[in-house]
């Protein structure tokens, strides 16, 4: 493997995870923006729309990831990550642009082939141009840079909402103000784009695609008939289950769908995007933590963590929607709910499915799980209204403690540690020939 600097590889592995940052903020933005846009488009009232409105990005999701390993291993990841960045900016510019509600959903699905992509290419080029002692943390950058665009997103949120108590402010916040949440994400986007002329391609690539890859490594076509082999089942399975658990766990719907959690806890919409920024602070402050645990703990144990510790919170979290308790103790809950994910679930994921898979079927493994990762964010997104309009907030929240309590047992049974091996180690380990 080719070796950097070390000032350059943290250089190519902060702009690789710019997609990052950028994957966050388009992803949550729309959080702070639904109160408004729902307004402007008459769907206040329409509990399908705003569950289309809220899973049209995921479903570009599913198409960005579907097609970005194949892509990938054809073109290359650097060129892959230059795109996700132009369908980054146009979706910024389009979705604050358009009056039209199906074109505003067009806009949003652009922007999920973005996510899509960089969600799969951004942590497979960071592992591999990492060295083995280092590429969990290197990984977890990716995250890092996840949850500060999250923040990001939050605070321009809650900056540009004005006092909804004043009619005037209302006004404009229905007119104007969702259209520049979106807006904001062009400067970062642009940047994005600028910089990821500099970086260079992997080095992973670039030694199958010249040749100099393991005699096992070129002679099979890296295609889906490859991954379904039965060699491959025992590793395919377990990237499966922890990439949709990651989504199923539930913690994502506390910030797209923020505005029911909040109020249903007894806080009004200025308190609500409040709440949201103690969150988000809380989701950057514990994914630094994961940055320093990961080489520690390992990335088993922190799953571990991860699951059974939302388990539980989600259960306490439960009992008290369905007792009607409200104010400070729910905001405490949710916050810890944010924190476990955020130092657990949320940064290993990306790390363990970026190890797992040998190196010439990475590229279609990472992209197949990553969508499955957005089939699992879209059902999770889709039902959510619904089953919380059936269940209420304790059933909903009880169902996702049940998910938790049989992940944390499937993990128990299968995950692996991979902290400190090399990738071509872990092809021996965990691939039955």
């Amino acid at each position: 493997m080719t070796n950097y600097s070390k000032s350059f590889l943290y250089f190519i592995c902060m702009v690789s995870a710019m997609g990052g940052l950028l994957f966050g903020y388009d992803w949550v933005v729309i959080g702070g923006a639904k109160p408004f846009y729902e307004l402007y488009f008459g769907i206040t009232d329409a509990p399908v729309m705003q569950g289309v409105a809220m899973t049209t990005a995921l479903v570009g999701c599913l198409v960005g990831a579907m097609v970005a390993g194949a892509a990938a291993d054809k073109y290359g990841r650097k060129p892959l990550l230059m795109v996700s960045a132009v369908l980054f900016t146009v979706s910024a510019i389009a979705t604050g642009l358009f009056n039209d509600f199906t074109l505003f959903n067009i806009a949003r699905f652009i922007g999920g082939i973005g996510i899509g992509v960089a969600s799969a290419l951004a942590p497979m080029y960071i592992a591999e141009v990492s060295p083995a002692e280092i590429r969990g943390r290197m990984v977890s950058l990716n995250q890092m840079t996840i949850v500060l665009g999250i923040l990001s997103a939050q605070i321009v949120n809650m900056l540009l909402a004005r006092e909804t108590s004043v009619p005037e402010n209302q006004v404009w916040n229905v007119e104007w103000g969702w259209r520049w949440m979106f807006w904001a994400e062009t400067l970062p986007a642009g940047l994005f784009l600028i910089m990821s002329f500099f970086i260079t391609e992997s080095p992973v690539f670039l030694a199958l695609k010249r040749g100099t890859a393991t005699k096992s490594q070129h002679t099979e076509q890296a295609g889906l008939g490859t991954l379904f082999r039965k060699k491959y089942a025992t590793v395919l399975l377990l990237g499966l289950v922890i990439a949709v658990f990651q989504q199923w766990c539930g913690t994502n719907v506390i910030f797209n769908y923020a505005q029911e959690i909040f109020v249903s806890a007894g806080f009004d919409v200025d308190g609500m995007f409040i709440n949201i920024v103690i969150t988000g602070i809380a989701n950057v402050v514990f994914t630094f933590v994961a940055l320093y645990t990961i080489e520690k703990w390992g990335r088993r144990t922190l799953m571990l963590i991860g699951a059974g510790g939302l388990g539980c919170i989600y259960l306490v979290l439960g009992v008290c929607y369905y007792l009607g308790v409200t104010g400070v103790l729910m905001v405490v809950l949710v916050v810890a709910a944010i924190s476990v994910y955020a130092m657990t679930l949320g940064p290993v994921t990306w790390t363990l499915l970026a190890e797992i898979f040998p190196n010439h079927i990475r590229g279609i493994a990472m992209a197949t799980c990553t969508f499955a990762l957005w089939v699992g964010c879209c059902t999770l997104t889709f039902s959510f209204p619904s089953m919380n309009a059936v269940l209420g907030s304790s059933g909903t929240f009880w169902i996702y403690s049940a998910i938790c309590i049989c992940a944390f047992v499937f993990l128990f049974l299968r995950c692996p540690e991979t902290k400190g091996k090399s990738l071509e180690e872990l092809e021996k380990e965990l691939v039955k020939n």
